[in-house]
């Protein structure tokens, strides 16, 4: 089955599409908030606010949402989340030059819409597509979310010079609209079992994750990788990008081919299935460490878009089979949770990675934070092989349909 027979899938199909639309939402706002602020409708310490209550609301949520989407139907989970992102995003515009405050809550409850929809999405896409078709629907799905960051920016600046923010904020509502009525119903019925309380649920769910050793190391390294190597090309990138080169556009460049290189890993996971998977997308997370390695050598910039452009495949490497696992593993009326669990941590503690690198950089100097963490994102992935259920993601260690 290739990629393009399971967009054929009328039921995938408007999944992709909802997915790619919520994507996109989630990629659009904090841009047409910068817009706002060269346009003087926010200023900078506003944007960060806001951008920060965003992500309250998404870390807030990302739980709640794994437990309800378990507890209730998936596809209602999407619906409401979507429907709360749809209308709060307009809201975020009637806030601009007028209240900080009122922002803050629209973007609040914009993140929390899409903190819900994660976990929800990632059980329905389980739902939706057979066992077989779901590495090619998860590379399909993560295919449109690379090409977004690839066109979106350029695309967004364009109709800047036609819209102005309120405009592109209400798009972005729409866009929401879409991701919260495209995806269809799944084929799991709503579970029959009276509801318990959101703390017990969820921690049946890390009790379901704890029972896949596989998943705890992965989780484990991800989380390691996404602290360490996302917070050097946050932080350091731009930092090196001008004092040592003198140019923005080594940062432009090295952010460009890292989107290239994930839709190059995305097109070559649709097709290909490693005899061990999990090996194979945890050398796939390693490659990460090529990004802060080349910012600690006095290297050439067309180095350091190489090692972007390692980076990107890296990363799809391991995506699409993690999330295919995780989908095949887990018990499905914990998958939701599970997922949750995955979002939570591997991103959760994104912001304090971005939080600690410069003043670590001006304590210990650029070389050896810049050392440590290549040294984690090519270590912690090593260390997470060692678990023998790691070879194929599997909490037994022989390949599939042995």
């Amino acid at each position: 089955m290739s990629t393009a027979t399971v967009l054929r899938d009328p039921g995938f199909a408007r999944l992709w599409a909802g997915t790619t639309a919520s994507g996109l939402a989630t990629w659009a706002l904090p841009f047409v908030l910068a817009l706002a602020v060269l346009d003087r409708g926010l200023t900078a310490t506003g944007l960060g606010i806001v951008l920060a209550a965003r992500t309250a609301g998404f870390l807030l949520a990302v739980p709640l949402g794994g437990v309800l989407a378990d507890r209730y139907s998936r596809r209602a989970v999407v619906l409401w989340a979507g429907l709360a992102a749809a209308l709060a995003t307009p809201v975020i515009a009637l806030g601009l030059g007028r209240s900080v405050l009122l922002m803050s809550v629209a973007a609040a409850v914009a993140g929390a819409g899409q903190g819900a929809c994660r976990p929800a999405f990632q059980a329905l896409t389980a739902e939706v597509v057979d066992e077989a078709g779901r590495q090619r629907a998860n590379a399909a799905i993560t295919l449109a979310v690379r090409a977004t960051t690839l066109v979106a920016p350029a695309a967004t600046a364009l109709l800047a010079t036609v819209l102005d923010t309120w405009a592109l904020l209400t798009g972005t509502g729409l866009l929401w609209l879409l991701a919260a009525l495209l995806p269809p119903r799944g084929r799991r019925p709503a579970p029959a079992a009276a509801p318990v309380a959101l703390l017990k649920e969820f921690a049946e769910g890390v009790r379901e994750a704890r029972r896949h050793p596989w998943f705890l190391a992965g989780l484990a390294a991800l989380t390691a990788v996404v602290f360490t190597g996302y917070s050097v090309t946050g932080v350091a990138l731009p930092l090196i990008s001008r004092d040592r080169y003198g140019t923005e556009a080594v940062l432009a460049a090295a952010l460009t081919a890292y989107t290239a290189g994930a839709l190059a890993g995305a097109l070559l996971m649709a097709r290909w299935r490693p005899r061990s998977q999990g090996w194979a997308a945890l050398f796939g997370l390693g490659m990460y460490g090529c990004a802060p390695l080349s910012l600690l050598l006095p290297v050439r910039p067309v180095l350091v878009a190489a090692a972007y452009l390692l980076a990107g495949v890296g990363i799809e490497l391991f995506n699409v089979p993690w999330f295919t696992a995780t989908q095949r593993e887990v018990e499905p009326r914990l998958l939701a949770r599970v997922s949750s669990l995955d979002f939570l941590l591997s991103y959760g503690l994104a912001p304090i990675g971005l939080a600690v690198l410069a003043p670590a950089m001006e304590s210990f100097g650029a070389a050896p934070v810049l050392a440590f963490c290549a040294l984690v994102c090519f270590l912690a992935p090593a260390a997470a092989a060692l678990i023998p259920a790691s070879r194929h993601f599997r909490k037994r260690s022989g390949p599939a349909g042995r």
